[in-house]
């Protein structure tokens, strides 16, 4: 399994910009499916985005479209997720993640997510003005 850490949460106005990381240790990302996902109203968590680190392809959810972008850096075992324009309803706990079954498309879609794989401990994102 992975060890995933997040960084890089933290206190930002509407239209601000945070940029997430999310290091693995003991194993390479390279051949995951790995992405982030964000704690919802009632507990629930929800797929924000997601890249195939084998081959570099990305997902996004559609409110996000445009605003974020994540990528990967094999060479540092990490992903990162870029949000510009923040809007009061991004503010949320940022969860990295990957597949266990190596599919972004499972990742993005799936709602039960406590199946999704392996987890970090998150990190805080505020949105406030």
């Amino acid at each position: 399994q992975v060890q995933l850490v997040e960084s890089g949460g933290g206190l930002v106005q509407p239209g601000g910009s945070l940029r997430l990381s999310c290091e693995a240790s003991e194993f390479t990302l390279d051949d995951y499916a790995v992405g982030w996902f964000r704690q919802v109203q009632g507990g629930e968590r929800e797929a924000v985005s997601c890249i195939n680190m084998n081959n570099g392809r990305t997902y996004y959810k559609d409110s996000v479209k445009g605003r974020f972008t994540i990528s990967g850096d094999n060479a540092k075992n990490s992903i990162y997720l870029q949000m510009n324009n923040l809007k009061l309803e991004d503010a949320s706990k940022y969860y990295c993640a990957t597949d266990q079954e190596n599919n972004c498309l499972e990742f993005m879609r799936t709602t039960r997510w406590w199946e999704i794989g392996s987890w970090g401990q998150g990190t805080q994102v505020t949105v406030s003005s």
